[in-house]
């Protein structure tokens, strides 16, 4: 392997920890990440539960009765951030197996329900390679072209 660059000491920022699916996560960031993410997805699921109460008083519906369509009727930028959320995921995922060693293509398996719950918290447990490997030459860091 070549000798990285002295700029790949660097550490990158958040915006690349949780949107580029290139370079090598350690476990803490990986976990800090996830926790933003509930708390992302967790506000506009409060704001809509709590007017789905009122919505319910007055039609008689219980949450497991509600269409899906009135669902995303509700909020039309839930849509949105689900999707949003879900590349966030993939690429937390994508950058955590990278680091412990193994092909960012087992990724695809957080597709998966109850297979996806499994490989998050298994990886947020395994711990970093030490030595550099081809997806960067330390934990929470990536190549660099010189």
């Amino acid at each position: 392997m070549n000798t990285p660059p002295p700029s790949a000491n660097i550490a990158p920022g958040p915006v690349w920890a949780l949107l580029s699916p290139i370079g090598r996560l350690s476990r803490e960031p990986y976990w800090l990440s996830f926790a933003f993410v509930l708390v992302i997805i967790g506000i506009p699921v409060k704001i809509w539960l709590s007017s789905l109460m009122e919505f319910q008083a007055n039609e008689n519906l219980t949450l497991e009765t509600l269409p899906i369509n009135d669902f995303m009727a509700s909020n039309p930028l839930l849509p949105i951030l689900y999707l949003v959320l879900n590349w966030v995921h993939l690429a937390l995922v994508i950058k955590r197996l990278q680091d412990v060693g193994l092909s960012g293509f087992l990724a695809l398996l957080i597709f998966v329900p109850v297979v996806s719950l499994l490989l998050v918290i298994i990886l947020g447990f395994v711990p970093s390679q030490a030595k550099p490997n081809r997806s960067g030459p330390l934990p929470n860091s990536y190549w660099r072209k010189s």
